[in-house]
């Protein structure tokens, strides 16, 4: 019997693979040219219903309320369809397009000292960011300067392209771990004073702990800042966003690569240190995405699940005294 599912899988690495193919081979601005085209393609030619038109919008709508017209929303939209893919056109072209020798003609850096400190202080860090500009630069940026980590990840569905990708995040010295199942690999790495590498701007279901994020309570994994509190691990909430394009004097593409906070999990002295640095590191993640709104994905629900509600249970009215007959 033929495994369509297999099928399926063999197909899809295929396209990818002739689309890494062309994409290798196009200059600059060409690729930048097809990231627009397969944009406008996305959001003005297919039904909205399949680009989750809606739920962008809705997210823009809550998180600016009415800082951002309707048109001013429905071109964020598009830019972020934009951003999207050059970030894939990025990733293909990274290995061949940054490296050692260029790394300062391709990012400007603004970190606080205190980063390079913490990196080297023998105490774990978790280099935390959101799906916000190229976040898989930062990550390689990491490597190329000498500091491997731990890069948490969702596995994908389809094996080939899974494996592609765990390739492309290991060649410059990190290792791969799974977001689901990982946990226990997480933890090994922290107790070896290691460092991880992870996403913490996704719905975390009812059981997560609801944090205010652009001003409503969004549910945040607290695994991340337990882990923190107990191997004294900093948290680093970065981010690689692009900068705008100068192809007359840059090769590639220039991004800014940014420390928005850097939390010592031995500084917190709040009577709820799990939910402070919760907090702490979703607000960073906030001010880092209204740098650049438009290089955020929008299109996943952040603000999926709610706080539950108590229902007060209503007092029954007492009844009156009955009057005695005179």
């Amino acid at each position: 019997m033929i495994n369509w599912r297999m099928a399926r899988y063999r197909l899809e690495y295929l396209v990818f693979r002739t689309l890494v193919c062309i994409v290798r081979s196009l200059p600059m601005r060409e690729s930048v040219a097809l990231a627009k085209g397969l944009a406008f393609i996305i959001h003005y030619c297919l039904p909205r219903k399949l680009t989750r038109y809606k739920v962008a919008a809705e997210n823009l709508r809550t998180a600016f309320g009415d800082e951002l017209s309707e048109k001013e929303i429905e071109q964020t939209i598009y830019r972020m369809w934009v951003h999207l893919f050059r970030m894939v056109v990025e990733i293909i072209q990274l290995p061949r397009k940054l490296h050692r020798g260029n790394i300062f003609n391709v990012l400007d850096f603004d970190y606080p000292p205190e980063l390079i400190t913490a990196l080297c202080s023998g105490r774990p860090v978790i280099l935390l960011s959101g799906h916000y500009g190229n976040w898989e630069v930062a990550v390689s940026v990491f490597g190329l300067f000498g500091f491997p980590m731990g890069v948490v990840a969702r596995e994908l569905d389809n094996p080939f392209l899974n494996e592609w990708f765990e390739k492309f995040r290991q060649h410059t010295g990190h290792r791969a771990m799974a977001k689901k199942g990982g946990y226990d690999d997480m933890v090994a790495t922290i107790e070896r004073r290691g460092h991880l590498a992870l996403l913490g701007d996704q719905d975390a279901g009812k059981r997560g702990l609801f944090v205010n994020f652009f001003g409503k309570p969004a549910s945040t994994f607290k695994s991340i800042a337990l882990l923190a509190l107990e191997y004294r691990a900093y948290i680093c909430v970065g981010y690689a966003r692009r900068l705008p394009d100068d192809f007359e004097r840059n090769q590639w593409v220039k991004f800014e690569m940014g420390c928005e906070q850097l939390i010592d999990s031995t500084q917190c002295v709040s009577n709820d240190p799990v939910g402070e640095i919760t907090q702490q590191f979703t607000t960073a993640l906030e001010n880092a995405v209204r740098k650049s709104p438009e290089q955020y994905f929008w299109v996943h629900r952040r603000w999926k699940s709610e706080p539950r509600v108590r229902a007060k249970k209503k007092r029954q009215p007492e009844p009156l005294p009955e009057k005695k007959a005179a």
